[in-house]
């Protein structure tokens, strides 16, 4: 599978009078976790779903590698929503809206629900999925279709810690398979540990984009500094020098 690239061209996106993206211009790596981060209300689940396709920019471009048509990116929201179908009928849902015939459709549907581990659910109702379960189930419709790219907004969000932890494993899988993964996330150990590099928005606007070493140690800028010291991944002596 060859990886997946975005261009971010001067990308603005207003809404109700209101501009939510303002002028963001980078070229995403098209390998590895792109972790996207900041404070609520800053942009992040709307620039992935903008991405995805899902709203339509106000102006400026979007552009993915020459090969990467929409269908072969897949979005996991944060509280995703299933079907009144089991966990296999939503599945097999997917990928027949994704063109699969139905025997094949089974077949793949059958496939992931043995590689996420959900076998002994899949005649189950979604909807009576554990929280773990169904974060899992998500994941296994958005990796049916073997996308290219894989969007992420808050996949752990709602976990217990060993459950995001299964979920971060599966995570690591998938991106050394060579799917690229763009992840929005506010907890700021799992960008330490999955990212390769990091985009921060505050209200709109781009504050940093680099390397994730670079981001939690060399910040270059108040607000980053401010962010991370919240989060504990920062602090100050009592004369203020930063430590």
């Amino acid at each position: 599978m060859k990886p997946a690239s975005v261009q971010l061209s001067n990308l603005n996106l207003d809404m109700a009078g209101v501009k939510r993206l303002k002028g963001l211009t980078h070229t995403i790596p098209s390998d590895g976790i792109t972790a996207l981060v900041g404070a609520n209300g800053a942009g992040k689940s709307l620039l992935l779903r903008t991405m995805h396709g899902l709203i339509r920019p106000t102006s400026g471009k979007i552009r993915w590698g020459e090969h990467l048509a929409q269908d072969r990116r897949a979005l996991m929201r944060q509280k995703p929503s299933f079907l009144r179908r089991s966990a296999r009928d939503n599945l097999v849902f997917a990928l027949r809206a994704q063109g699969w015939k139905p025997k094949a459709a089974k077949i793949r549907a059958d496939e992931t629900l043995t590689w996420l581990q959900l076998s002994d659910q899949a005649e189950m109702m979604a909807s009576h999925l554990s929280p773990g379960q169904q974060a899992r189930l998500a994941m296994a419709r958005a990796l049916a279709i073997e996308p290219a790219v894989l969007l992420l907004d808050e996949p752990t969000a709602s976990l217990d810690p060993e459950a995001a932890l299964a979920l971060e494993e599966l995570m690591v899988f998938v991106r050394d398979q060579g799917t690229k993964i763009i992840l929005v996330s506010h907890s700021l150990g799992q960008v330490k540990r999955l990212a390769a590099d990091v985009l921060m928005l505050d209200r709109g606007k781009s504050l940093f984009f680099g390397p994730t070493q670079t981001f939690f140690d060399k910040p270059s800028h108040q607000k980053i500094e401010t962010f991370l010291l919240a989060a504990g991944f920062w602090t100050t002596d009592k004369t203020g020098e930063v430590l």
